[in-house]
C-alpha cells in the first residue's frame, strides 16, 4: 500500500488542492480517469463559450443594419470546431503534463474506488492518505422517457463535437446548458425546437425570464408548456410525442435530439458504500459547513457536493479548503460564499446575483425595485438596442442591495459592480454616490439604481 499525505480525486476543481499542497512539500496523489481538466475544460464552460462567442458576434453583426453595417456575417462552423478541439486538447494535455511532472505529485490516470475509509484502489494499486479530497464532478442527467434510451440522442458532450450544424435540432431542457447550446446552434443555422415543460431558466427573476423568451424566439422555436409522453427514432428522424398546453399535438420532428435536463453527481461508482461517507437522496456527497464528509479527514467540493454547480464556486471552495485545512491557524470556520453570481451565456446574455423579486416577495420583504432599459440609455442608443434591461432590488427600510439582474450585452461583466457592492453590504446611497463613465454600457446599471431612488422618494 502506497502512502501519501493528500489524495485528490478529480482534476477539475481538484487542481485547486493538488498543486498548492505539493508546493507546501506534501506527497500528493492526483487521480483522473478521463481527460485532464474536468468538465469545465473538456465538456463544459470553455469549449461551449468557444462555440457560443462566434455565434454571439455573428448575431450582433446580422442585426447591425440600424447602426450602418451591412448585416453580413458568415460563420465557418468547421473552423470553429477545429479551434475548439485543438485548443481544448492542447490545454488539457499541457495541464496534465504540468501536474504529472510537478515535484511531489504522483498522477494516476485510472478509476478510483474506496475499499474502506481512507483506502482507495486505483487501477491495480492500493493507496491511502490522512487527507482525501473528492472532486469528481457531475455528468448529464438522462430522464426516464419512454423510447428515449434506445435512440441516438446527444448530450452536451457530443453537442461540442458535431462535424456540422444539424439541419434540425430538438432540445429537451430549458436551463443554462440547453439554452446556451441550443441557442448557439440556432444562430449557426439549425432549425432548433425547444420542448419546455414550464418556463425557461426556472429560478431566475421572472422579468428576466420573460424578456429572454421574447428575444430568444427570434431564432429558436419554442413549444411551451410541453409535456413529453414518448420519443421515437426511425433511423433518420426523432419524433417527440406529447401535449402542448395540455392538448394533444402533432409530434415534433427533428434530425438530432439534445438532452440537457440537468446533471447527476459522479458518486455512484466510488465505493462510497465501503466508507462512513454519506450521500444525499439525490446522490450528492453530504458535507457540513466546512466541506467535511461524515468521515473525518475526507472532504468534498464542487458538483459532486451540489452546493453550487459553477466552476467559479468550486474554485472558491478549493481555495477555502487550502486555508481551513492547511492554513497556519488551527481555526476552521465555516465556508461563507457571500453573494454567488450566475451568468447564462446565451443570446441575449444574462447575469445576476442575490435575490430575485419573487424570492423577496416570498419572504415578505418590503423592497424597492429599479429597472432601466438598454434602449433608453446613451450606450443603448449607440448600439440601437431593442432589448435588454438592468434590474436592482433594495431593502426598503435599510436601502441595502438585495439583488441585481441584467439581460443584454456584456451582462456577465456588468454584474460585477453589484457583486462587489453586495459583498461589502452596500446600499442604494453607496451606488448613487458613484461616478459612472459616460457613455459606457454600465450607465444602464446606473439608470436602474436611479430609478429605484426615484421610487423610494415617492
Amino acid at each position: 500500500m502506497r502512502e501519501y499525505d493528500v489524495i485528490v480525486i478529480g482534476s477539475g476543481g481538484g487542481t485547486k488542492i493538488a498543486m498548492p499542497c505539493a508546493k507546501q512539500g506534501m506527497r500528493v496523489a492526483l487521480i483522473e480517469k478521463d481527460d485532464f481538466g474536468g468538465t469545465c475544460l473538456n465538456r463544459g464552460c470553455i469549449p461551449s463559450k468557444m462555440l457560443i462567442h462566434p455565434a454571439e458576434v455573428a448575431d450582433l453583426a446580422r442585426n447591425s443594419q440600424a447602426i450602418g453595417l451591412d448585416g453580413k456575417a458568415d460563420l465557418r462552423f468547421a473552423d470553429v470546431m477545429s479551434r475548439i478541439k485543438r485548443d481544448v486538447t492542447q490545454t488539457s494535455e499541457e495541464n496534465r503534463e504540468k501536474h504529472k511532472n510537478f515535484p511531489g505529485i504522483t498522477y494516476y490516470s485510472d478509476h478510483a474506488s474506496f475499499l474502506k475509509n481512507h483506502v482507495l484502489q486505483v487501477g491495480k494499486e492500493i493507496i491511502t492518505a490522512p487527507k482525501i479530497f473528492i472532486a469528481t464532478g457531475s455528468r448529464p442527467q438522462i430522464p426516464e422517457i419512454p423510447g428515449l434510451q434506445n435512440t441516438p440522442y446527444i448530450t452536451s458532450k457530443e453537442a461540442l463535437q458535431l462535424p456540422a450544424p444539424p439541419k434540425s435540432l430538438l432540445v429537451l431542457g430549458a436551463g443554462y446548458i440547453a439554452t446556451e447550446l441550443g441557442g448557439a446552434y440556432a444562430i449557426y443555422g439549425s432549425s432548433v425546437h425547444f420542448l419546455v415543460r414550464s418556463r425557461f431558466l426556472r429560478g431566475l427573476d421572472v422579468d428576466i425570464s420573460d424578456e429572454f423568451e421574447r428575444v430568444f424566439k427570434r431564432h429558436s422555436n419554442v413549444h411551451r408548456p410541453f409535456s413529453i409522453e414518448s420519443i421515437e427514432h426511425d433511423g433518420n428522424t426523432f419524433k417527440i410525442h406529447g401535449k402542448l398546453n395540455g392538448k394533444p399535438t402533432p409530434p415534433v420532428a427533428g434530425e438530432n435530439l439534445l438532452v440537457a435536463t440537468g446533471v447527476v453527481p459522479n458518486t455512484d461508482n466510488l465505493g462510497i458504500e465501503n466508507t462512513n461517507i454519506k450521500l444525499t437522496p439525490e446522490g450528492f456527497i453530504r458535507v457540513n459547513a466546512r466541506l467535511e464528509t461524515d468521515e473525518p479527514g475526507v472532504y468534498a467540493l464542487g458538483d459532486c457536493v451540489g452546493n453550487y454547480l459553477f466552476r467559479h464556486t468550486v474554485n472558491y471552495e478549493g481555495e477555502y479548503l487550502m486555508r481551513s485545512v492547511f492554513g497556519k491557524t488551527t481555526e476552521s470556520p465555516s465556508i461563507h460564499y457571500g453573494p454567488v453570481p450566475y451568468a447564462v451565456f446565451t443570446v441575449p446574455q444574462i447575469a445576476g446575483v442575490g435575490m430575485t423579486e419573487e424570492q423577496a416577495a416570498a419572504l415578505n420583504l418590503p423592497v424597492i425595485v429599479g429597472k432601466a432599459k438598454y434602449a433608453d440609455s446613451t450606450p443603448g442608443m449607440a448600439r440601437a438596442s431593442d432589448h435588454g434591461f438592468a434590474k436592482v432590488i433594495f431593502d426598503k427600510e435599510h436601502r441595502k442591495l438585495l439583488g441585481a439582474h441584467i439581460i443584454g450585452e456584456e451582462a456577465s461583466s456588468m454584474i460585477h459592480l453589484f457583486i462587489a457592492m453586495m459583498k461589502k453590504e452596500g446600499t442604494l446611497d453607496d451606488l448613487l454616490d458613484m461616478i459612472f463613465i459616460h457613455p459606457a454600457l454600465a450607465e444602464v446599471a446606473r439608470d436602474a439604481i436611479r430609478n429605484a431612488a426615484t421610487k423610494l422618494s415617492q
